[in-house]
């Protein structure tokens, strides 16, 4: 923990971001060390933040604990949030990658943003200014916020790959019939079929006796039922929903163009020269999508 200054407020300089002169003047941190911390984030262009967190000067959640109480705005636990279920269509996606934000919902043109310093009033100009909204900011940890920017600022490709963490070499997925199948050049990403690879052995080895894919308004979810319960197990990217399912539905010898009536197919996996397992596949039309049943 940092060192508390001597009694009394001390005089800082104007170089100091908002929230370390707060610091200083209510003594989580001297004067000097205020200074180096600021020198040293903006030589590696980072914010006072980035540098006061990432190196260890004090606790994430101490931070936002003071932050929030500064500021009188709420004090929100990230690890509480759905990734998935997060808005998408609220800021600019590189805004708030660049900006180190999350939006989390917007009611009555006031948009409620998660950040990790609401005292940076350049930076809620900016949001401002692209959300052409009022704000209402959330304080959050920050180390936890960047790890969520990061993962909501990757590529739908890179969520995919970070998914499938083991080698699917040694598995093919065959249909009925060993016939040319059509051409699936728009749908055949190699992170589209490795994933859905995965989720077949997954499902195989939990002893699962179905599989659903469930396209929803705001997310994605594949769950198994296991012991006549169904679990859900992971909640990819809203984004793969219309090629995961043209992917099952080639595999399955079914129509890729026609999604507005339930269809049937099969489809097998093959694990290895002695075992292979049959799968009947089953898609409904819905609102949001084509709901899946393996």
């Amino acid at each position: 923990m940092a060192t508390v200054a001597a009694p009394g407020r001390t005089k800082e300089p104007t170089s100091l971001s908002g929230l370390g002169r707060a610091l200083v003047q209510h003594q989580l941190l001297r004067l000097d060390q205020a200074s180096a911390i600021q020198r040293k984030a903006d030589a590696g262009k980072q914010s006072f933040v980035d540098e006061l967190v990432g190196g260890g000067h004090m606790p994430a959640r101490q931070l936002a604990q003071f932050a929030a109480e500064l500021c009188g705005h709420p004090l929100l636990d990230l690890s509480a949030i759905d990734p998935a279920t997060l808005p998408t269509d609220l800021l600019d996606r590189k805004l708030a990658t660049e900006l180190r934000v999350v939006p989390l919902g917007k009611r009555g043109g006031r948009l409620s943003i998660a950040m990790s310093d609401p005292t940076d009033s350049k930076l809620l100009d900016r949001i401002r200014f692209s959300a052409q909204a009022a704000l209402d900011p959330i304080v959050v940890e920050h180390d936890r916020l960047v790890r969520l920017v990061d993962r909501l600022g990757q590529s739908t490709t890179e969520q995919l790959e970070d998914l499938v963490d083991g080698s699917l070499d040694d598995i093919a997925v065959a249909t009925e019939e060993q016939t040319a199948a059509p051409d699936t050049s728009d749908v055949d990403d190699a992170p589209v079929v490795r994933f859905l690879q995965k989720v077949l052995v997954d499902a195989i080895q939990a002893g699962a006796s179905d599989i659903h894919f469930e396209p929803y308004e705001k997310y994605y979810r594949i769950r198994l039922r296991v012991d006549g319960e169904l679990r859900e197990v992971v909640t990819p990217p809203l984004a793969i929903k219309e090629k995961l399912a043209s992917r099952i539905k080639v595999i399955s010898r079914l129509d890729i163009s026609e999604k507005r009536v339930p269809q049937d197919g099969r489809m097998k996996i093959v694990l290895s020269s002695q075992r292979a397992i049959d799968f009947r596949v089953s898609t409904l039309p819905t609102l949001f999508g084509e709901k899946i049943v393996m």
